[in-house]
């Protein structure tokens, strides 16, 4: 027989997110200041709407990224000088995607140019490879393929950009974004592929002309985000 005593009441992940969040942003856009004390948590709850484990809970991630520290007896306060410790991936996933996508961007754009400038023979054949796999998963509607060939497409121009903490960085952000840009594939009605935007991309960073592999890469990324 169930011992009911047992069960501990489910925490909604979801919940916890939008609260950090909130709180984040507050912390951003410094109407939270360091060395500021936070409201107690009856006061939370209201604010809020949640329960007392989700306001703990969201406090908790906060604590341990970094941005906040509890004060026994005292309170919750933000650190005189915050510093995120959590880790990127973690952090991004409790974003909102299209803030996620428009910090890519910027690193995207980036790659794209130091790819023009720095690329090698093998870099633009793995880019090729991919571009054809990419365009034969097109034509055989495989869109599972299609999406996989796209990334590696992608990351292959991050990778000839021979900036080893972009790779790392765009790797990260392009995990974190694939289940997004998979279901955006998968309605190939409204998603455009941009086939030959890719194909231009591609010969400008053949031809070592970084303004338009940024050109071309920015409009790319406009289609996306604004499918997104």
């Amino acid at each position: 027989m169930f011992n009911k005593e047992s069960f501990q009441p489910v925490q909604s992940t979801k919940l916890v997110d939008d609260v950090v969040q909130q709180i984040q942003q507050h912390i951003s856009a410094g109407t939270i200041l360091p060395g500021d004390k936070l409201p107690p948590e009856p006061e939370l709850m209201q604010l809020f709407r949640v329960g007392r484990s989700t306001i703990r809970e969201a406090v908790r991630v906060l604590v341990s990224a970094g941005l906040l520290e509890k004060k026994q007896g005292f309170g919750t306060y933000l650190k005189s000088k915050p510093i995120i410790q959590e880790p990127l991936a973690q952090r991004l996933q409790r974003a909102e995607l299209i803030e996620v996508f428009e910090a890519r961007k910027m690193i995207e754009l980036e790659i794209s140019r130091l790819a023009a400038l720095r690329h090698d023979d093998s870099d633009l054949s793995n880019m090729r490879k991919h571009l054809d796999t990419r365009k034969m998963a097109l034509q055989q509607n495989d869109r599972e393929l299609y999406a996989k060939a796209d990334v590696d497409f992608h990351m292959a121009i991050a990778n000839a950009s021979k900036n080893a903490v972009m790779i790392d960085l765009y790797r990260t952000f392009t995990h974190v974004l694939s289940d997004a840009m998979s279901t955006l594939n998968l309605n190939y009605s409204s998603h455009d592929p941009q086939s030959h935007h890719h194909e231009l991309v591609y010969e400008a960073i053949k031809n070592g002309d970084s303004d338009q592999a940024v050109k071309w890469t920015l409009t790319i990324l406009n289609g996306t985000l604004s499918e997104l």
